[in-house]
């Protein structure tokens, strides 16, 4: 063969016969940054049992944002820490793409503060919507505002971008409407911003999945929430959330599934190692969150093996889902 080096590689590449050069074949996720280190967590041990044979990719562009992947076709799986919305299921329709819904834990969204806030330990919902509603923007700047008890001093605060889940959900939870809220706010689709930003600022509030707080414990301070219902102060927690006592702060977590894509061996293979009813609870623990029942787990298998499509929720962030809810949408064909 008479050609140059890097003109000769390209061919070599292209060739039959060449499938040591071929790519793995590659499990496609995007979506939520609150399910990310779930997925992540099982991405890492599918790829060390199945290593040069598959691959994950995952990414983070929230759930809104991997919503729209999703219904292009562009991924496999979505990652979703809220049930999907009837305009995503109209732009899945309009795409030829149906989905699969699948419960795979249960969170205690965080509210913190920088440690060095030694004026607030407990909240109502009534002061977070004070300070998060649309007609705070520009106005509650300062935490004497939200309560003449607390100090004179600035308010700055960070949060979930709107293509966030947990933006969709804190919204609906505090401010009664999904969506809602003041926009002149430090907003990331990336939660680890969100941390740092809280951590290296002492007038700084905040709210992220529960898993990033246990991560940054020693940079960040959660705040407990004050129960509706019994008026006790309610601290995030693991416990709290599957007793259901941790409202309206605890929400399930989800994976969407393209069925076209089961037919792919390393989809298949991937989505039975994530719904194993011994290895994924201990994972979901690890990383901070509630893992569902067995029985929860293994009626998602199911689920999954008979290709069953569509959602068993009205759509978009619903408040007040307790395990045995998602037991009960799960028994519902």
């Amino acid at each position: 063969m008479n050609c140059k080096f890097p003109a000769c590689l390209a061919l070599l590449l292209l060739a039959p016969g060449t499938a040591a050069f071929a790519q793995p074949d590659t499990v496609r996720i995007d979506g939520s940054s609150t399910v990310y280190p779930i997925t992540e967590a099982v991405a890492e041990e599918f790829q060390i049992e199945h290593r040069g044979t598959y691959r994950v990719t995952v990414g983070i562009s929230g759930t809104g944002g991997g919503f729209k992947k999703f219904c292009r076709g562009d991924t496999d799986i979505s990652d979703a820490s809220r049930p999907i919305k009837e305009s995503e299921r109209k732009r899945c329709a309009e795409n030829g793409i149906s989905y699969i819904e699948l419960p795979v834990a249960l969170d205690a969204l965080a509210v913190v503060v920088n440690p060095a806030n030694d004026w607030v330990s407990c909240m109502t919902v009534e002061q977070l919507r004070t300070i998060w509603e649309p007609a705070a923007q520009e106005k509650i700047l300062r935490w004497n505002q939200v309560d003449p008890a607390w100090p004179d001093r600035p308010l700055r605060l960070f949060g979930p971008g709107t293509d966030s889940g947990t933006y969709d959900y804190f919204t609906e939870a505090v401010i009664g409407e999904e969506g809602a809220s003041r926009g002149d706010y430090t907003a990331s689709e990336d939660d680890n911003v969100l941390v740092q930003g809280v951590a290296n600022d002492p007038g700084a509030l905040g709210f992220f999945g529960f898993a990033y707080y246990i991560e940054n414990r020693d940079k960040l301070k959660a705040v407990a929430i004050r129960s509706p219902k019994t008026g006790d102060c309610v601290e995030p927690s693991i416990e709290n959330a599957k007793t259901g006592r941790y409202q309206p702060m605890s929400r399930p977590l989800f994976l969407y599934v393209n069925p076209a894509a089961l037919d792919r061996p390393a989809v298949a293979a991937f989505l039975e190692m994530y719904l194993d009813p011994e290895l994924i609870p201990e994972l979901v623990a690890e990383v901070g969150y509630v893992p569902l029942p067995e029985k929860a787990y293994l009626l998602a298998r199911e689920k999954l093996e008979a290709r069953r499509t569509g959602t068993a929720f009205a759509g978009g962030a619903q408040v007040g889902i307790s395990i045995e809810d998602l037991i009960a949408a799960e028994t519902i064909d």
